[in-house]
Protein backbone atom coordinates (compact mmCIF):
# COMPACT_ATOMS: atom_id res chain seq x y z
CA UNK A 1 0.00 0.00 0.00
CA UNK A 2 1.63 3.13 -0.74
CA UNK A 3 -0.03 7.10 -0.25
CA UNK A 4 -1.86 8.78 -2.93
CA UNK A 5 -0.60 12.64 -2.89
CA UNK A 6 -2.55 15.11 -3.84
CA UNK A 7 -1.15 18.65 -4.27
CA UNK A 8 -3.50 22.00 -3.24
CA UNK A 9 -6.95 19.71 -2.36
CA UNK A 10 -9.65 21.32 -1.60
CA UNK A 11 -10.42 22.67 1.52
CA UNK A 12 -13.05 20.59 3.13
CA UNK A 13 -14.80 20.32 6.78
CA UNK A 14 -12.87 16.73 6.04
CA UNK A 15 -9.61 17.71 5.20
CA UNK A 16 -9.07 20.20 8.03
CA UNK A 17 -10.33 17.65 10.73
CA UNK A 18 -8.14 15.04 8.88
CA UNK A 19 -4.60 17.51 8.96
CA UNK A 20 -5.63 18.63 13.03
CA UNK A 21 -6.06 14.90 13.68
CA UNK A 22 -2.45 13.72 12.11
CA UNK A 23 -0.87 16.88 14.14
CA UNK A 24 -2.00 15.99 17.30
CA UNK A 25 -1.24 12.32 16.98
CA UNK A 26 2.22 13.25 15.34
CA UNK A 27 3.07 15.97 18.37
CA UNK A 28 1.57 13.64 20.92
CA UNK A 29 3.82 10.77 19.60
CA UNK A 30 6.85 13.30 20.10
CA UNK A 31 7.08 14.78 16.50
CA UNK A 32 8.60 17.98 16.03
CA UNK A 33 6.25 19.81 14.47
CA UNK A 34 5.77 22.94 16.35
CA UNK A 35 4.07 21.35 19.81
CA UNK A 36 5.47 19.55 23.15
CA UNK A 37 3.16 16.80 24.53
CA UNK A 38 0.43 16.75 25.48
CA UNK A 39 -1.40 18.41 22.54
CA UNK A 40 -5.21 18.70 22.06
CA UNK A 41 -6.79 19.94 18.36
CA UNK A 42 -7.61 23.61 20.11
CA UNK A 43 -3.87 23.82 20.15
CA UNK A 44 -2.97 23.23 17.03
CA UNK A 45 -6.44 24.56 14.96
CA UNK A 46 -5.09 28.18 15.30
CA UNK A 47 -1.83 27.08 13.69
CA UNK A 48 -3.33 25.19 11.05
CA UNK A 49 -5.61 28.11 10.16
CA UNK A 50 -2.57 30.62 9.81
CA UNK A 51 -1.24 27.83 6.61
CA UNK A 52 -5.12 27.92 5.60
CA UNK A 53 -4.71 31.85 5.00
CA UNK A 54 -1.42 31.73 3.66
CA UNK A 55 -3.17 29.11 0.87
CA UNK A 56 -5.76 31.60 0.48
CA UNK A 57 -3.00 34.17 -0.29
CA UNK A 58 -1.14 32.09 -2.49
CA UNK A 59 1.63 32.02 -0.68
CA UNK A 60 1.60 28.57 0.88
CA UNK A 61 0.85 25.05 -1.00
CA UNK A 62 -0.63 22.28 0.98
CA UNK A 63 0.58 18.40 -0.57
CA UNK A 64 -1.25 15.84 1.53
CA UNK A 65 -1.10 12.25 1.29
CA UNK A 66 -3.95 9.82 2.13
CA UNK A 67 -3.64 6.34 3.05
CA UNK A 68 -5.70 2.99 1.25
CA UNK A 69 -9.06 4.49 3.34
CA UNK A 70 -8.65 7.61 2.31
CA UNK A 71 -7.30 9.68 5.58
CA UNK A 72 -4.98 11.82 5.77
CA UNK A 73 -1.85 10.08 6.03
CA UNK A 74 1.19 13.07 5.69
CA UNK A 75 1.14 16.50 5.35
CA UNK A 76 3.96 18.87 4.04
CA UNK A 77 3.22 22.29 3.43
CA UNK A 78 5.69 24.35 0.74
CA UNK A 79 5.97 28.13 0.83
CA UNK A 80 7.12 30.58 -1.04
CA UNK A 81 9.47 33.45 -0.47
CA UNK A 82 8.34 37.00 -0.57
CA UNK A 83 11.52 38.45 -0.37
CA UNK A 84 12.41 39.34 -3.66
CA UNK A 85 16.15 38.14 -3.83
CA UNK A 86 14.79 34.42 -2.60
CA UNK A 87 12.27 33.67 -4.67
CA UNK A 88 14.29 30.66 -6.15
CA UNK A 89 13.59 28.18 -3.25
CA UNK A 90 11.04 27.37 -1.14
CA UNK A 91 10.61 26.67 2.50
CA UNK A 92 8.89 22.92 3.37
CA UNK A 93 7.27 23.36 6.70
CA UNK A 94 4.90 20.93 8.88
CA UNK A 95 6.53 17.48 7.79
CA UNK A 96 4.44 15.25 9.31
CA UNK A 97 3.62 11.24 8.54
CA UNK A 98 1.18 9.81 10.95
CA UNK A 99 3.07 7.22 13.66
CA UNK A 100 0.95 4.13 12.86
CA UNK A 101 2.43 4.65 9.22
CA UNK A 102 5.94 4.84 10.58
CA UNK A 103 8.61 2.66 9.10
CA UNK A 104 6.67 1.84 5.84
CA UNK A 105 8.69 4.60 3.66
CA UNK A 106 6.26 7.20 3.53
CA UNK A 107 8.47 10.06 5.07
CA UNK A 108 10.44 9.58 1.77
CA UNK A 109 7.57 9.37 0.01
CA UNK A 110 6.65 12.54 1.22
CA UNK A 111 9.37 14.36 0.47
CA UNK A 112 9.74 12.85 -3.08
CA UNK A 113 6.18 14.69 -3.64
CA UNK A 114 7.94 17.35 -1.79
CA UNK A 115 10.58 17.77 -4.37
CA UNK A 116 8.12 16.91 -7.23
CA UNK A 117 5.59 19.82 -6.74
CA UNK A 118 8.64 22.24 -5.75
CA UNK A 119 10.40 21.37 -8.91
CA UNK A 120 7.49 21.55 -10.86
CA UNK A 121 7.54 25.54 -9.52
CA UNK A 122 8.77 27.98 -11.86
CA UNK A 123 11.77 29.31 -10.66
CA UNK A 124 12.41 27.36 -7.83
CA UNK A 125 15.89 25.89 -7.47
CA UNK A 126 15.65 24.13 -3.99
CA UNK A 127 14.09 23.63 -0.92
CA UNK A 128 14.49 24.52 2.27
CA UNK A 129 13.51 22.98 5.98
CA UNK A 130 14.09 23.63 9.63
CA UNK A 131 14.51 20.79 12.20
CA UNK A 132 14.78 19.88 15.70
CA UNK A 133 18.06 18.61 16.51
CA UNK A 134 17.83 15.74 19.20
CA UNK A 135 15.85 13.45 17.44
CA UNK A 136 18.44 12.63 14.23
CA UNK A 137 16.31 13.86 12.12
CA UNK A 138 18.52 15.52 9.86
CA UNK A 139 20.30 12.25 9.38
CA UNK A 140 16.56 11.52 7.51
CA UNK A 141 16.54 14.25 5.89
CA UNK A 142 20.35 13.79 4.36
CA UNK A 143 19.38 10.53 3.50
CA UNK A 144 16.40 12.02 1.49
CA UNK A 145 19.19 14.25 -0.38
CA UNK A 146 19.02 16.90 2.10
CA UNK A 147 22.70 18.50 3.11
CA UNK A 148 22.78 20.66 6.25
CA UNK A 149 23.73 24.18 5.72
CA UNK A 150 23.33 25.77 8.85
CA UNK A 151 23.16 25.46 12.88
CA UNK A 152 21.91 27.32 15.74
CA UNK A 153 23.33 25.50 18.99
CA UNK A 154 19.82 25.82 21.60
CA UNK A 155 17.45 27.62 19.67
CA UNK A 156 14.51 25.72 20.27
CA UNK A 157 13.37 25.51 23.97
CA UNK A 158 11.61 22.11 24.59
CA UNK A 159 11.00 22.21 28.04
CA UNK A 160 13.40 24.14 30.87
CA UNK A 161 16.84 23.16 30.80
CA UNK A 162 15.73 21.01 27.00
CA UNK A 163 17.53 23.31 24.58
CA UNK A 164 17.78 21.61 21.22
CA UNK A 165 19.40 23.14 18.20
CA UNK A 166 17.74 24.60 15.43
CA UNK A 167 18.86 22.71 12.36
CA UNK A 168 17.96 24.19 8.36
CA UNK A 169 18.77 21.66 5.66
CA UNK A 170 18.92 22.31 1.95
CA UNK A 171 17.68 20.31 -1.22
CA UNK A 172 19.00 21.56 -4.77
CA UNK A 173 16.48 20.44 -6.99
CA UNK A 174 17.70 19.11 -10.81
CA UNK A 175 18.19 21.27 -13.14
CA UNK A 176 15.22 21.74 -15.85
CA UNK A 177 16.30 22.11 -19.23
Amino acid sequence: MALAFELDPAVTPELRDGVVALWVDVSNAGGSVGFVPPVAAGDVRPELVKHFVAMAEGRTRLLVGRDDEGAVAATAFITHNTHRLMRHWVWLYTVMVHPRHQGKGYGRDLLAAAEAAAGGLDGVDAIRLTCRGGQGLERFYASCGYKEVGRVPGAIRVAPGDERDDITMLLPLPRRV
